[in-house]
């Protein structure tokens, strides 16, 4: 453990993690842009707009095996929310995601409500940190307050940008998932900002997280080493939600060519190299998470 951490594991994660790998959800994105979700409009939006959809994909999840399912607000911190007219509908966007998604869970899952980055850079100086320390407090006090059991900071590639995140999730008392992407390098095993697996959990434990992950960014067979190495840099939790492989552009749209039998031939492999959670990120469906469930549950 480092001088950040207690050692400690966090009250809210002692019985999620009684028995792992803990089996998480796919993507959100991509699955509502299947039912309709336009190029360019916002996807937390249909909180308000299509909630039907929402709570349908959260159910779908449940059903697949899912034991912690997100919410529909990783774009949903005023900054971002800015860029589609939506600031003024943050609280109420926020709160309905974790609504949504605890009416679908029929007491079979537990609902961690996800934060993304703010999408602007501050090195460049496009927002300053008091912007967007203001931003992610707002987000996460809302989460709380609505009824979600943890918080869930996915696709960070900004350490910096991660821990003002970590420390306006952390308040909340809820435990908090750490997750940055992996996409760049020779190897595809570093943030965007050059950041190693080791560094990222260095700062992260330091910063106070309950879990440190990876998600996003490529596919499961390049987060297996990922894994590995934060396992052997940290005693914390480990949670990692690959992508169906790496996307393709098929005319104007986005593809993912993996299959959930492909996707799920790794899922053991992945277990054993010391992901404590086991999920799904762009291009996986509730299918992918019902083949992961089939192979974990019949090891």
């Amino acid at each position: 453990m480092t001088a950040g951490s207690t050692g400690i594991m966090h009250q809210g994660l002692r019985h999620i993690l009684s028995s792992t790998p803990v089996l998480c959800d796919g993507a959100w994105g991509t699955e509502l842009q299947a039912v309709g979700l336009g190029a360019g409009e916002c996807p937390d939006s249909w909180n308000l707009f299509h909630p039907e959809h929402v709570k349908r994909l959260a159910a779908r999840y449940v059903e697949a095996g899912s034991r912690i399912i997100l919410t529909n607000t990783f774009r949903a911190n005023r900054i971002a929310l800015q860029s589609y007219g939506l600031a003024d509908q943050t609280t109420i966007i926020n709160r309905a995601g974790v609504i949504l998604s605890r009416a679908a869970t029929q007491n079979l899952a537990t609902v961690f409500a996800s934060m993304g980055p703010t999408g602007k850079l501050l090195m460049a100086g496009d927002v300053t940190e008091d912007e967007v320390r203001l931003a992610f407090t707002e987000q996460a006090e809302t989460l709380a307050s609505a009824g979600a059991s943890g918080i869930v900071l996915e696709t960070f590639s900004d350490v910096a940008e991660l821990t003002i995140a970590l420390s306006a999730a952390r308040a909340t008392g809820l435990p908090v998932v750490a997750s940055m992407v992996y996409d760049s390098g020779k190897e595809r095993d570093r943030t965007m900002m050059g950041t190693t697996p080791e560094e990222a959990a260095r700062a992260i434990e330091q910063a106070g997280a309950d879990v440190i992950g990876a998600n996003c960014g490529t596919g499961i067979e390049a987060y297996i080493p990922v894994c590995t190495r934060l396992r052997r840099a940290t005693a914390l939790p480990v949670w990692i939600k690959p992508n169906a492989g790496l996307p393709e552009m098929t005319g104007d749209r986005i593809v993912y060519r993996q299959t959930p039998e492909e996707f799920a031939r790794h899922a053991l492999a992945l277990r054993d190299a010391g992901a404590s959670f086991i999920g799904g990120c762009c291009g996986t469906t509730p299918e992918f998470i019902r083949e992961l469930h089939a192979v974990l549950a019949d090891d």
